[in-house]
C-alpha cells in the first residue's frame, strides 16, 4: 500500500489582533526592489481604515480583486501578465479576502513561474515549479481554502482545481477580527460549504482516521454555532474560523463527495457561487446525506436563510449536458461518495434529473 504524503501550509498564526503582525511576517521574505502584491477582496475598497492596516512598503501594491464571479483562468493569466509587465519579479502575493481570493493568490503565485496558461495545470499534480512566496489571510470562514492544495477555477472546458504539492499556503493568518463585519447570510452560506465538507468527508469511502479526527472536530463546532444557537458573539467567529481550518485539513487526507461534485456544474454554467451553490444542492441530497441535510435543514430555519430554488428552470439540454460532463469529470470525489463502482449508480439519467431539483 502506498501512503500519500501531502504537503501542509509552512506557518500559521492565529489569534484576535494578530493582523497587526503582519509586517514582521513579510520582512524576512521580501527580496531587494521585488515588491509585495497584496490582493485584497474588493468588499473592502472602500474601507479606509482597513486599508490602512496594510503594511506598504516601497513599490508594493494593492490590487482589488473582484469576487463578483468564481475564479477564472483567463483572470489569473490577466493578473499574471499584468504584474511581470509592471514589475518583472515579485516578492510575493498576500491574499486577504474571502475563498476567490485565496484561490486567485495560490493560482497568480503558481503562474509567476510556470509557463502557458493557468488552464494547462487544471488537474491533479500538473504543476511543475513552486510559485513565488504566498501567504493567505482569510476575512470570512468556511471555505478551508486556506489550508488546502488546490485553487479552484473555472476554465475554458472545466471546473477544476490546480491540484498539487506546490498550491498550499507558505503562510497562513487567522485572525477572528477580520471575520467581524461578513453579512449573515454570507456567512452562513460560507460556513455550510465547512459543515459539508465533514459530511461528506466524514461519510466518504476515502474516509481515515486522520481526516475522521479533523472532520468530527469541525462538524461539531459547526453545529454548535448553527444548530445548538441562533445569535452570534466573537466566540463564534473564533470557532468558525478554526472550523474552517479543521474542515480543510479533513479533505486533505480525504475527499469531498456528491454536492461539491454536482456544485461545480451549476457554478460552470450558471456562474454559482461556491457557498450559496453548495447549500442549494445539498438541501435536496437527502438520498446520499440523509443525517446531515436534516441538520442543515434546521439550521436553515433557525437561522431564518433562503435556498435558492428553481434555478435550473428553463436551460436548455445542452446546459444540462455540459453540468453533467463538468460534474462526472470530477472522478475522486464521485468515488469518495460512491465507492469504485460510482459510474454504476450514477449514470447521466439520474444526474439529470437531480440538476432539475434545483
Amino acid at each position: 500500500m502506498t501512503f500519500r504524503n501531502f504537503k501542509m501550509v509552512d506557518y500559521v498564526v492565529y489569534g484576535r489582533g494578530a493582523f497587526n503582525q503582519l509586517n514582521e511576517i513579510l520582512a524576512p521574505q521580501r527580496k531587494d526592489d521585488a515588491p509585495m502584491i497584496f490582493f485584497v477582496d474588493h468588499y473592502f475598497e472602500n474601507d479606509a481604515a482597513f486599508l490602512a492596516r496594510i503594511p506598504l512598503l516601497g513599490k508594493d501594491k494593492v490590487v482589488y480583486i473582484d469576487v463578483t464571479h468564481e475564479p477564472k483562468t483567463t483572470y489569473v493569466d490577466a493578473l499574471r501578465d499584468d504584474l511581470k509587465d509592471e514589475f518583472g519579479t515579485i516578492s510575493g502575493i498576500i491574499g486577504i479576502g474571502g475563498g476567490s481570493v485565496m484561490d486567485m493568490t495560490k493560482a497568480v503565485s503558481l503562474m509567476m513561474t510556470n509557463p502557458g496558461s493557468s488552464a494547462d495545470y487544471q488537474g491533479w499534480d500538473l504543476v511543475k515549479f513552486p510559485g513565488v512566496y504566498k501567504a493567505g489571510i482569510p476575512t470570512i470562514s468556511g471555505t478551508g481554502a486556506e489550508v488546502s492544495r488546490t485553487t479552484v477555477l473555472t476554465g475554458p472546458v472545466r471546473k477544476l482545481g490546480m491540484n498539487s504539492d506546490f498550491t498550499p499556503f507558505d503562510q497562513i493568518l487567522l485572525d477572528p477580527e477580520l471575520c467581524k463585519t461578513v453579512p449573515v447570510n454570507q456567512r452562513f452560506y460560507t460556513a455550510m460549504d465547512c459543515f459539508i465538507h465533514c459530511v461528506e468527508s466524514l461519510t466518504g469511502t476515502y474516509l481515515n482516521a486522520f481526516s475522521k479526527a479533523y472532520g468530527e472536530k469541525a462538524q461539531d463546532m459547526c453545529e454548535e454555532i448553527f444548530l445548538h444557537r441562533s445569535d452570534w458573539d466573537e466566540e463564534s467567529d473564533e470557532k468558525l474560523m478554526m472550523a474552517s481550518y479543521a474542515g480543510g485539513m479533513s479533505i486533505a487526507y480525504s475527499q469531498v463527495g456528491v454536492a461539491h461534485a454536482v456544485s461545480y456544474g451549476l457554478s460552470y454554467v450558471l456562474g454559482t457561487k461556491h457557498g450559496i451553490g453548495n447549500c442549494i444542492v445539498f438541501d435536496k441530497l437527502e438520498e446520499f446525506y440523509p443525517e446531515g441535510v436534516a441538520k442543515f435543514k434546521e439550521m436553515v430555519k433557525l437561522h431564518n436563510i433562503e435556498i435558492p430554488q428553481g434555478i435550473t428552470k428553463g436551460l436548455t439540454d445542452a446546459d444540462f449536458e455540459k453540468m453533467i460532463d463538468v460534474s462526472l469529470g470530477l472522478v475522486p470525489l464521485w468515488e469518495n461518495a460512491l465507492g469504485k463502482n460510482w459510474q454504476e449508480q450514477m449514470s447521466r439519467e439520474r444526474l439529470r434529473k437531480l440538476y432539475e431539483q434545483f
